[in-house]
């Protein structure tokens, strides 16, 4: 049973649960607040208990989503519900809704990402039509609300209501952008780019740092998966790699393609962005980019590092220091924002830049 008022709500992708837990209690561990998680494997969600509600409020406090790897969404849980009725379910959520004594801007039913709580997206959307109405009889949405009513079904019977705090929460129910593979891009490896600039990147980052006209590298790009996201904006790309790149866009005019090692090549000017999907070490891949960054050879940096099949959260700490630590020796400060991308699979996706 959760404990009301006690305890935080993360998604994830399952298999990752022990990762996700891990960061939490990292975080947590740093407050001295004396908290525990809660997962089951393959479940696709964390539950990080608190000694009491003070607790919990100090921890929502100083951690948010953008700043952890392995959450794709992270709620504040009011309470849980077991034996859900087959015939009267909302007849049971709108009670415990009524009880947060809170207004919300919206409300969303939603479920973890795992194999079971998928057969649960029909059940969801038509309890949530149900939802809303009701909710706009009793008065309790408000367009101005800074939170969102989340309601969590785990299985058909438990629910957790949980609220999300609008300005630094997921804008996707789950975490998760539903993306649709472009028919004209060469690869779906074009997803997790896609996914990345809408996930870690804010819009008028997007709007600032993704002009026109602006340079970029891809390292490892063949066939063009990432290249094609940054053609599609109108950017220059030097596409780096021994193998074939799509001929759309090599016919593009925006793309040259040079057949050599990326670990060996440097550009003859910066850029702005460099961007890196190669198959390698996590921490051959990130010496390699901490070089970029130390060196000034790009302004923004995008690049996976594919995770080991153990200690996958240590491995992630080692690779951030070591980037950090390079830089700084270069005299400089980087800002790291990283998640598990839900078109990740053993990795992670990272944005990083000079300050």
């Amino acid at each position: 049973m959760s404990a009301s008022g006690r305890s935080v709500l993360a998604y994830c992708r399952p298999g990752f649960e022990s990762e996700c837990a891990q960061e939490l209690a990292a975080r947590d561990a740093a407050l001295a607040s004396g908290g525990f998680a809660r997962s089951t494997r393959d479940s696709g969600f964390v539950e990080f208990v608190f000694p009491d509600p003070a607790a919990r409020q100090r921890f929502t406090a100083s951690v948010t989503l953008p700043e952890l790897t392995f959450a794709r969404q992270l709620l504040c849980v009011h309470a849980r519900i077991d034996g859900l009725p087959r015939e009267d379910r909302l007849g049971v959520l709108m009670p415990a809704i009524r009880a947060t004594g809170r207004r919300h801007r919206d409300a969303w039913i939603e479920s973890p990402d795992n194999d079971a709580a998928r057969e649960l997206a029909g059940l969801c959307r038509s309890l949530n039509n149900a939802l809303i109405a009701a909710m706009k009889r009793e008065s309790l949405l408000d367009a101005h609300s800074p939170s969102r009513l989340h309601v969590c079904l785990i299985d058909v019977q438990t629910a957790l209501i949980a609220e999300a705090d609008i300005a630094t929460a997921s804008s996707w129910p789950g975490g998760i952008p539903r993306l649709r593979f472009p028919s004209a891009a060469p690869s779906r490896s074009t997803l997790k780019l896609e996914e990345a600039l809408l996930t870690l990147l804010a819009a008028d980052e997007r709007e600032r740092w993704l002009k026109p006209g602006m340079s970029a590298v891809d390292l490892g790009a063949a066939p063009g998966g990432w290249t094609w996201q940054l053609v599609r904006r109108s950017i220059s790309v030097i596409a780096v790699d021994n193998g074939p790149m799509d001929q759309g866009l090599i016919d593009s005019g925006l793309v040259t393609h040079l057949r050599t090692d990326g670990f060996r090549f440097q550009p003859q000017n910066p850029v702005d962005w460099m961007v890196c999907d190669m198959v390698e070490q996590p921490r051959k891949v990130a010496a390699r980019m901490a070089e970029w960054l130390a060196g000034g050879w790009c302004r923004f940096a995008i690049f996976n590092l594919k995770l080991p099949m153990k200690k996958r959260y240590d491995e992630v700490c080692l690779c951030r220091a070591l980037v950090q630590e390079t830089v700084a020796a270069a005299g400089k400060r980087i800002e790291w924002r990283a998640r598990q991308l839900y078109h990740d699979r053993e990795e992670i996706t990272v944005f990083a830049r000079i300050l």
